[in-house]
């Protein structure tokens, strides 16, 4: 009885030991306008960097168009989309501003491959997880090196297959919403624990997770970054996909993986902060966050 009650002691004194190693960082005006960098008078588009947007699927490319599109109205200079056929059209007249590169397949995803060099890549959106997708992926993983954030369907066929994460590279951002982060990290019986788990997933897997929420929190290793902006609004269809988008912009021009979570999560919620003072919460959508970016650029300049 004495030795097990001293196993239990230490372990609850380990247990409390791990927690306080956690640090939160509330992300307000100030932490940003010390990550923010503005662009410079001479910069061009070969400079503000070249961001691949991945995915995509019949009936889902709308994910990619979000994506492409909040992804350059947040700073970068080129965007490319990788899409299955059946998008091209829908993409091409949509957005315009986007390059587009397509599978060989019409519907879904089964080869990824791309003749570029792109700063920064996105994957997941709308992809969808037919088996030649997901091969698709795999070999994707092993042969890139550029810095990558996996959303959607990517996370949702990573979570299922874990090993695959030996071949993500280190400081990879996940961006989960509550059921994607549960398929990742498994239950959880409190807020508390959710976090705690996510640290300790952020830790052994050296990758960023954006668990989105109210509040959206950013989880870098035992570092926990709570973001001040964002509403109700922000509970529509398509969100996820312009937030993507825009992290993955940050990426392209250059940030730190962390800095690009911070600033992307920080911007998003600020177009949903904006808006709704003059539209409401329920007629807000995706697009709206696209739309009110450069207000939310433009309250960073002093």
């Amino acid at each position: 009885m004495y030795r097990f009650s001293i196993c239990i002691f230490t372990l609850q004194k380990l247990y409390c030991y791990q927690k306080n190693l956690m640090d939160t960082i509330f992300i307000n005006e100030k932490e940003i306008l010390e990550r923010y960098k503005s662009v410079q008078a001479k910069a061009h588009k070969g400079t503000q960097g070249h961001a691949l947007i991945i995915g995509g699927s019949y009936g889902k490319i709308g994910a990619i168009v979000l994506a492409s599109k909040s992804c350059l109205k947040s700073g970068c200079g080129l965007v490319t989309a990788f899409i299955p056929k059946c998008g091209y059209e829908i993409l091409q007249t949509s957005f315009p501003e986007a390059m587009v590169m397509t599978d060989s397949t019409e519907k879904h995803i089964a080869a990824i491959e791309f003749d570029l060099e792109p700063d920064a890549i996105a994957i997941g959106m709308g992809m969808g997880q037919e088996k030649e997708t997901q091969k698709a992926f795999l070999q994707f993983l092993k042969s890139n090196k550029k810095p990558l954030l996996i959303d959607a369907d990517g996370i949702n066929i990573i979570s299922k297959n874990q090993e695959w994460f030996d071949h993500v590279p280190e400081k990879t951002i996940l961006t989960p919403h509550l059921k994607e982060l549960q398929r990742l990290l498994g239950g959880w019986e409190s807020e508390d624990e959710k976090i705690e788990k996510a640290v300790e997933f952020s830790l052994s897997k050296k990758i960023i997770i954006v668990v989105k929420g109210a509040p959206t929190m950013i989880v870098a290793g035992h570092t926990v970054y709570k973001n001040a902006t964002g509403n109700q609004a922000l509970a529509t269809a398509g969100s996820g996909d312009t937030l993507s988008g825009i992290i993955t912009s940050f990426l392209a021009q250059g940030y730190e993986p962390v800095d690009a979570a911070i600033l992307g999560v920080y911007i998003h919620g600020l177009t949903a902060d904006i808006a709704s003072k003059v539209m409401g919460y329920e007629a807000f959508i995706a697009s709206d966050i696209i739309e009110n970016l450069g207000k939310a650029f433009l309250s960073l300049r002093p």
